[in-house]
């Protein structure tokens, strides 16, 4: 009895390590590096809570918006020289702890380690695995809407833009290579020549470059994110430190966990930076990164995402252009079929905002209330707001609009895909698609009522002076109700 008793439990211990073990095999940090994560790492991660809706029958596509964001790059200039600093500083923690007889518990490739890209003068640039993402994502979309690339290339059917930045242009060329291969005749791969534009003043892709007001609450929010990161980062310098017996500082840690996210996105290194960390560490340091991503670049901030109101009143309108030109039954060829922009995680993570798309419960009427969002929920806790899902290299949204048989309630309708994937939006009662018209009153309208001027360029002091006659006029309405005083006023936001 006692010896059927001991291996049972012998088996079960077995099991119990066999599911951990399967659990850190199934873990890959590369889909846990925020907005350095590489396409095709989290392009079919989909949520298993979401069932996507279905377009009606009979419905058509007759026009594509593309918003997405350059594929994976280089680490830029400052960022190298980050990483060859943090290489001269680990020697001298190594030749500390063997002074201290601590050597034994240094890993092996940190002795004499150095950056991968020491050396390099320029940064910044599409890689080959960039280039990759976006041409075989080119060429997805062509397979997934052959309706609306069947016809000859002309710019003013398929407009291909991107912004100044080498890396967005260079993606945009990747794509447009994919999408419109085998339609030409240059090469074996019968590639043709397809025009790419550029404003060099960009406040459709560049809003952010442009709106002072954002740039001077971002530099204010900034030793905010910092605060609310240290505590993770003192948390984790002191295991790691403890481990290793080597004296890692907090800067140590930020670099150290950045090394990581450059090894494994661009060099499938899993196996030196990132195994200085265990995953729930990695989970933490990958939700301050989160963190940051929506304060500084999300939801964070009304303005964060307010700004981007160029970009979506351009999309609104191109669909409009889009219904009139079927509506006249305008030749095909004549009218433009796609709009396919290339730009920046400052881009793509506010135009997902201005969508309503990651939100959760009661928040869109939060946002549509101008209500402050509460932040991510910190490790264990589930979250929708991922930087690798959000925004992570090549991270696109697809705004198809679709004509739709008389008989429907509605003639036209509009599907959102973000990554490829049907996504939840909350103004549309949750679905991924809906009508036209609701998609702009309930989605589109609550932002287009602002102008980008107003909101981006109003002096500092304007805005103080707006929210001190708010708080005024509040405790004018506080003090003397409706009842007693029917005069209200109107309140001024930014």
């Amino acid at each position: 009895m006692a010896k059927g008793m001991a291996v049972a439990l012998l088996l079960m211990l077995t099991a119990i390590a066999g599911a951990g073990s399967a659990a850190e095999e199934a873990f890959d940090v590369r889909e846990h590096i925020c907005t350095v994560t590489r396409y095709g790492a989290v392009k079919d991660v989909a949520s298993n809570a979401y069932v996507p809706s279905s377009v009606p029958d009979g419905c058509t596509p007759i026009h594509l918006n593309l918003v997405a964001r350059h594929g994976t790059r280089n680490p830029t200039k400052k960022r190298m020289r980050q990483l060859e600093n943090l290489a001269s500083h680990i020697q001298e923690l190594i030749r500390d702890a063997e002074e201290k007889n601590l050597g034994h518990n240094t890993p092996a490739w940190l002795r004499g380690w150095m950056s991968p890209w020491k050396g390099k003068a320029k940064g910044g640039e599409l890689i080959s695995k960039g280039e990759d993402e976006l041409y075989d994502l080119g060429i997805r979309t062509r397979e997934r809407f052959p309706e609306l690339f069947s016809q000859d290339y002309h710019p003013d059917i398929y407009r291909l833009k991107a912004t100044q930045v080498p890396r967005a242009a260079a993606s945009a060329v990747a794509f447009g290579m994919g999408l419109f291969s085998g339609k030409g005749t240059l090469g074996p791969g019968k590639h043709r020549a397809f025009a790419v534009t550029s404003d060099a003043s960009d406040i459709l892709l560049r809003f952010f470059d442009s709106c002072a007001n954002y740039k001077d609450i971002r530099k204010k929010q900034e030793p905010a994110v910092d605060k609310l990161k240290e505590p993770i980062l003192d948390e984790i310098s002191g295991a790691i430190a403890n481990r290793y017996k080597l004296n890692f500082t907090r800067q140590d840690t930020a670099s150290l966990w950045f090394l990581c996210k450059e090894e494994a996105s661009l060099l499938d290194i899993t196996n030196q930076a990132c195994a200085l960390f265990n995953p729930n560490e990695i989970a933490l340091l990958e939700w301050t990164d989160d963190l940051e991503v929506f304060m500084l670049k999300g939801y964070g901030k009304a303005l964060n995402y307010r700004m981007g109101v160029p970009l979506l009143k351009d999309v609104v309108q191109s669909m409009e252009e889009a219904i009139q030109a079927n509506e006249e039954k305008h030749p095909p060829g004549s009218y433009e079929k796609a709009r396919l922009q290339f730009a920046h995680a400052e881009t793509v993570v506010p135009f997902s905002c201005l969508l309503g798309l990651f939100l959760e419960g009661s928040e869109f009427e939060q946002i549509q209330r101008e209500q402050p969002l509460p932040h991510p929920s910190r490790p264990p806790h589930n979250r929708n707001w991922r930087g690798s899902i959000v925004a992570p290299f090549g991270g696109n949204n697809m705004l198809v609009l679709y004509s739709c048989p008389a008989n429907l309630s509605s003639k036209y309708y509009v599907q959102v895909l973000h990554n490829e994937h049907p996504t939840s939006m909350p103004g549309c009662g949750g679905a991924d698609s809906c009508p036209f018209e609701v998609f702009k009153e309930k989605i589109a309208a609550p932002h287009l009522k602002h102008d980008y001027n107003a909101l981006c360029n109003v002096k500092a002091a304007q805005v103080e002076q707006s929210s001190v006659d708010s708080k005024l006029s509040a405790l004018y309405r506080w003090l003397f109700p409706p009842g007693i005083n029917e005069l209200g006023a109107h309140g001024n936001e930014l």
